[in-house]
């Protein structure tokens, strides 16, 4: 995995938080991460953490399955429901196509906001909820009134009424030769193997939210997959095998 400059600030910045919560006993924080940050954010965390049991490192983003999530650095007297992330609930005007995941990222970031201060972004029917720092909810609020050619009405709520739709997923059956990264990918998404040995050498495939560039990385039952633009799946079971020593599988996939 490549480090970039800009990677190196973010690591030096989290180990500054950490060392303020050691130092200060408070509760402190990254502002959000994607899954490239959060897996450079692992491998730190997990070194920090042996330097002090009284303090967890956790990652949050509201909700149990958060793709984008904050670091946090908890004393021992700490949870994650005291940091300072809301809902903002959006309700868009009837009438034209239905607003989608890019519309209002799109819309938020024209606004001038940094991606880091906002979370996920679960589409319902009538709009979406909007995870945000708090920092910034009331800029939202006054601020954030169309999307598209959608007008929009919004509302800022606590984190616990997030509303989470419902998962709309597909399970995929299918036999594969071993269970290395580049034959589920090339399964769960519906693409050849070598473009999915592509997307994986090109570092935006994750197991259990960790980046990952070795195409024979193996994958073992109940791991998540994520392949950046495409969605996640789940390693769901791992059968017998064929007459021809092909492994049975079962995948299902966020669609």
């Amino acid at each position: 995995m490549e480090i970039t400059k800009e990677d190196k600030i973010l690591l030096a910045s989290a180990e500054d938080k950490f060392r303020q919560c050691l130092n200060q006993y408070r509760i402190t924080y990254t502002n959000f991460l994607d899954l490239h940050q959060r897996s450079l954010m692992d491998a730190l965390i997990k070194n920090l953490a042996q330097e002090s049991s009284d303090i967890r490192c956790v990652f949050y983003g509201g909700y149990e399955d958060a793709e984008r999530t904050l670091a946090l650095f908890l004393p021992d007297y700490a949870n994650e429901k005291d940091i300072p992330i809301s809902v903002i609930r959006i309700k868009a005007s009837e009438g034209g196509r239905k607003l989608t995941h890019r519309d209002y990222l799109g819309s938020l970031t024209g606004l001038g906001l940094k991606r880091e201060m906002v979370g996920d972004i679960l589409v319902t029917e009538t709009g979406a909820d909007i995870i945000v720092m708090d920092d910034v909810k009331d800029f939202i609020l006054m601020n954030y009134n169309q999307a598209g050619k959608a007008t929009l009405t919004s509302e800022i709520l606590p984190i616990s009424q997030l509303y989470i739709p419902e998962a709309k997923t597909q399970f995929i059956k299918d036999t594969v030769a071993s269970l290395r990264l580049d034959n589920l990918i090339s399964s769960a998404f519906q693409m050849s193997r070598s473009k999915a040995a592509e997307a994986i050498r090109s570092g935006i495939v994750f197991i259990n939210n960790i980046q990952t560039e070795k195409t024979n990385a193996k994958v073992n039952e109940g791991d998540k997959l994520v392949l950046r633009g495409k969605g996640k799946a789940y390693l769901r079971e791992v059968g017998g095998q064929t007459r021809k020593d092909r492994i049975f599988i079962t995948l299902e996939r966020y669609i």
